[in-house]
């Protein structure tokens, strides 16, 4: 991944330095292993420990000749390690190297996912409880439709990515894997035995049954539950995107002292950051359909998943870290405009009362139909005479002999809309709903 989207943490777990520092870890575990069932010297696995360790420019200089990574890397200790370096890989294959190291590398990257998550729901709740009774406009096809809250929202976006959170750890625990268990899987110069005791070293789980590599629909798993969460990345940050353009301005990014949003206007104020996470959003949803296309492989293993691997494990992890630490940000420095929000109720002349006379006509005994059709011919005329929709109501002698005085005083009330929010509110903050 570019600089420009890599955070240093992030960045640092997927040097080629970690990434043979990650292969060393797993040998040194199985090295330590066979030490313990007695087949290799305790003396030459402190040997080992000691004497090895990472040259990434000598292990590319190797692989020049070599065209394996894996031999260059082993080469590379031999150099350094000496007679004893002939225990290292004793009965393994490249790829129970490589695949329990991509578990250790993933785990480190989830984990700092999982991270950002947490700081993003606190981020999502402070600015729900915030707003919270903050009245707004609901739209439905982008049209006026009844009152809502801003907290309310950010309160909807708070359960959503809670469930992200949930996704995330599961596709997480997916690839907490690893497997020594030689070239087709059947321990043929290695043992369950052995491999429990590598991994449990490591702080891996045993896969129960693996070929030559790890399946990749536990790779599958991991990098959808990315694509599911940018997939939420992205209906907030449209939200936001809607929400502040010129129109109906109801918030707005924040905007630093010095930032400049157009080189030809001066005047310009933009949604960049949301529309910056739109478009990421969309590489790792890209990056989840190549994981799903490497599921399929050749008998025991081929190699045609390794390519896409390269990439988009680095990728979509830094991507995926990059993204919601920025949409935390914007939403710590979000201008909300209360005043707007109040403005734009207005502009569809109290329209969005309608389901209340509605409702309000139906209790009165009129038909449903009948009431509908006297609701939506005032409400027509409200519309297209520009003239507040209560006003038709409280002058049409109909509605007032059906609905009475007392009623008619009560209907337009936009604080009704909002007599649930405490109730929802519970529902989303509770402990309960962490857990769901």
């Amino acid at each position: 991944m570019i600089e420009r989207y890599t955070r240093p943490e992030m960045g640092r777990i997927w040097t080629l330095e970690n990434r043979y520092r990650a292969w060393l870890a797993v040998e040194v575990a199985v090295c330590e292993a066979w030490a313990e069932l007695g087949r290799i010297p305790a003396e030459a696995v402190k040997t080992i420990r000691d004497k090895a360790d990472i040259d990434v420019e000598r292990i590319l200089t190797i692989e020049e000749t070599t065209r394996h990574d894996v031999i260059a890397f082993l080469t590379s200790l031999e150099e350094k390690v000496g007679p004893e370096a002939r225990f290292i890989h004793l009965g393994c294959t490249s790829s129970d190297i490589v695949d329990t190291a991509n578990a250790l590398l993933l785990v480190q990257a989830g984990e700092l996912i999982l991270k950002d998550l947490r700081a993003l729901l606190q981020t999502l709740e402070g600015l729900a409880r915030r707003h919270k009774g903050v009245l707004c406009m609901g739209r439905t096809h982008g049209i006026h439709a009844e009152p809502t809250s801003f907290g309310l929202k950010m309160a909807g976006f708070h359960a959503e990515f809670a469930r992200h959170l949930k996704r995330v750890e599961a596709g997480l625990e997916s690839v907490r894997v690893g497997k020594i268990s030689g070239a087709v899987g059947t321990y043929a110069f290695l043992s369950p035995e052995l491999e429990q005791k590598a991994l449990g070293r490591l702080g891996l789980k045993v896969d129960p049954h693996s070929t030559q590599i790890i399946q990749r629909d536990r790779y599958a798993h991991f990098f959808t539950s990315l694509a599911v969460m940018a997939g939420g990345v992205e209906r907030l940050c449209v939200e936001l995107r809607h929400l502040q353009r010129t129109e109906v301005l109801e918030v707005e990014e924040g905007f630093a002292k010095g930032q400049k949003g157009s080189s030809a206007m001066p005047h310009k104020k933009n949604p960049i950051s949301a529309e910056n996470m739109s478009g990421l959003s969309r590489l790792l949803r890209s990056n989840a359909l190549a994981a799903l296309e490497d599921q399929a492989l050749w008998h025991e293993r081929d190699i045609s998943h390794s390519s896409v691997e390269r990439v988009i494990m680095p990728d979509s992890t830094i991507l995926a870290d990059y993204v919601l630490t920025r949409l935390a940000r914007l939403l710590e420095g979000l201008v909300v405009k209360p005043e707007r929000m109040r403005e734009n109720m207005e502009r569809s002349f109290g329209l969005y009362f309608s389901q209340r006379v509605l409702t309000g006509l139906i209790a009165a005994g009129l038909p449903r139909q009948q009431a509908y059709e006297a609701v939506q011919r005032l409400a027509m005329q409200s519309w297209e005479s520009r003239r507040p929709f209560p006003d038709l109501v409280r002058e049409d002698a109909d509605m007032r002999a059906r609905l009475g005085e007392a009623a008619l005083a009560e209907l337009f009330d936009p604080a009704y809309y909002l007599q649930h929010e405490d109730a929802i509110f519970a529902r989303v903050f509770s402990a309960d709903a962490a857990e769901n």
